[in-house]
């Protein structure tokens, strides 16, 4: 019984690491963390009283990075 689960729990551990693998070397998993990072960036903007002030330097940043990926 204890070298069962102890097989188990190996097994299981093993097949995480490879689906945390496969994910972290998606494009889905880029895409999400530039997503959080913008989100994040948005609500402290708000938190901070910041977010009018800023609200023209996101339009121009979206202009640059439209520029730089040309």
């Amino acid at each position: 019984m204890k070298y069962r689960d102890g097989i188990f729990a190996t097994v299981a551990i093993a097949l995480t690491s490879f689906a945390l693998a496969g994910v972290v070397y998606t494009d889905a998993y880029s895409q999400t963390a530039k997503a959080e990072v913008s989100g994040v960036r948005a609500l402290t903007e708000v938190a901070t009283g910041d977010a009018l002030a800023c609200a023209d330097t996101s339009l121009m940043s979206a202009d640059a990075t439209r520029t730089v990926q040309q």
